[in-house]
């Protein structure tokens, strides 16, 4: 089974390819790990779109069942038609950015307020962030995500609301059984 799981950011798409992964045994691949080159300063530099494309169908090759977590909506028109299953989660806005501003203290500590470089990185992606229910902001938007998964060749599971991992999981795996 190849598994995509999107969403916002902060959507828990990350925690839930995760735990998915090890409930089925597969391994989790990760957008951002692929989107984003190493740097000083994470998340600052983006990488070839025809590089982190190979390393990703390279590296997901190998398996015959994996999980993918992270938006690929900008990918290019191969990935309309890799996967078996889509999963879409959407959480509400208010709680969704409570969740990545609490995320990005826990990962960055201080700094985001304190060192001037750090503290316009952080506005800027809470301000990008922000515009993705409202569609207001540049890029990954609901309704861009909403667009793309209409055209999807798979089935789309899509669970909205604030609910658990377990939950999530449950849902998925019942997914998985109706379509083998």
């Amino acid at each position: 089974m190849k598994i995509l799981i999107m969403g916002a950011s902060c959507a828990g798409s990350t925690t839930l390819g995760a735990a998915l992964s090890q409930k089925l045994n597969c391994p989790v691949f990760d957008t951002d790990e692929y989107f984003w080159e190493k740097s000083v300063i994470p998340f600052t530099v983006r990488r070839d779109p025809e590089l982190r494309n190979k390393m990703i169908l390279s590296d997901t090759a190998k398996q015959d069942n994996w999980i993918i977590t992270g938006s690929m909506v900008s990918w290019g028109n191969v990935w309309l038609h890799t996967f078996d299953l889509v999963v879409f989660l959407y959480i509400p806005h208010h709680i969704r950015m409570q969740r990545l501003k609490a995320r990005e203290v826990q990962r960055y500590g201080n700094q985001i307020f304190t060192d001037p470089v750090r503290a316009k990185l952080y506005q800027e992606f809470i301000q990008w962030a922000s515009g993705y229910d409202d569609n207001t902001t540049n890029g990954r938007t609901l309704q861009v995500h909403e667009t793309w998964l209409s055209k999807i060749k798979c089935p789309v599971l899509q669970i909205r609301g604030d609910t658990t991992v377990d939950e999530r999981i449950e849902r998925v795996l019942q997914k998985i059984k109706e379509l083998v």
